[in-house]
């Protein structure tokens, strides 16, 4: 019982500490890339602490949705990141760690969000919540299909199971088509959910191009500071379940001290490298066109669901 409190505490303590680091080396790799000096990667650290000492300014045309929101998405996002390994295989809370659970906590706090876009009668909001409701609605089953893919190999839905025997390399199959399906596929739901670019710009505030910036305009003070910490929060489970789903090598099998050690620190080098690929490919790429997204959702579900098919195939 000690041990599985302490492995749930110090994964909760990993996600909350590492998430703004990861926004944080993002941003530096982006104006390293543009050739600006850029913040430090500790900036969303000072940011966080002065938005939670600010006073929430809150309109009097909202519910007890729009004050309710923030504390919602980030109990359901961090939960979520409980239902992932992070720098052990058998996580504690592995027992309700089916994929499916996964995904609607996720959706969850997107729900909340897009009502509270709604809730506070802005023009903004009510636009970034359409448009969030059309890119989740998108996202989802090309997720589920993407981790099926790989379920399928291991004979399980459960996150912790499909990690744990990948890792032992139990149940891999010789051609790795379905498997680089199911890599793309993922990825690309990942940039749309954590609203990076090409499908969003976190960094900026255009009427015309907004998504998630829209729909958390009206926030301040300590409400804001939630919502950004749940961003880095969802991004930190996003890059979690690619590593450790596809590359899980590094990862602790065991409840040991030198094994959890190392588990950790290759968690903190393998999720940083995609957090630098994320800010290589942000440089790289422009926004698109809001009608070209569903596009770019559409190879992610296609990709998603030939892996799936791949897989009989192979198989058969």
């Amino acid at each position: 019982m000690l041990h599985t409190i302490a492995l749930i505490v110090t994964q909760t303590a990993v996600l909350l500490a590492f998430s703004p680091f990861l926004i944080g080396l993002i941003r530096k790799v982006k104006a390293r890339l543009q050739l600006r000096r850029g913040a430090s990667v500790l900036q969303p650290y000072a940011d966080l602490a002065k938005l939670f000492h600010k006073q929430p300014v809150i309109s009097t045309t909202t519910s007890w949705i729009f004050t309710a929101t923030p504390y919602i998405v980030f109990a359901s996002i961090l939960t979520a990141g409980l239902l992932v390994p992070t720098f052990i295989s058998q996580i504690p809370m592995h027992f309700a760690g089916n994929i499916i659970a996964l995904v609607y906590l996720l959706a969850l706090g997107t729900f909340f969000l897009i009502l509270a876009g709604l809730d506070a009668g802005s023009a903004f909001g009510g636009m970034g919540s359409s448009r969030e409701a059309i890119v989740a609605s998108l996202t989802e089953p090309a997720m589920m299909l993407a981790i099926f893919a790989i379920a399928l190999t291991n004979g399980s839905t459960n996150v912790s199971t499909i990690v744990h025997k990948t890792a032992l390399l139990e149940g891999i199959i010789t051609d790795p088509s379905p498997h680089l399906m199911a890599l793309a596929a993922l990825f690309i739901v990942a940039l749309a959910e954590t609203g990076r670019v090409p499908v969003d710009n976190p960094a900026t505030h255009l009427e015309l191009t907004m998504i998630h910036e829209a729909m958390v305009l009206e926030y301040s003070g300590r409400y804001l500071a939630l919502l950004e910490w749940a961003a880095g929060l969802k991004l930190a489970v996003f890059l979690s379940l690619i590593v450790n789903v596809f590359a899980p090598w590094g990862i602790a099998t065991t409840v040991t001290p030198t094994a959890i050690g190392i588990g950790l620190l290759v968690y903190v080098v393998k999720t940083a490298a995609l957090a630098v690929l994320i800010g290589v490919i942000e440089c790289m790429f422009a926004k698109l066109r809001l009608f070209r997204v569903t596009d770019l959702l559409g190879v992610a579900f296609i990709l998603a669901l030939l892996g799936l098919l791949f897989f009989y195939i192979l198989r058969s």
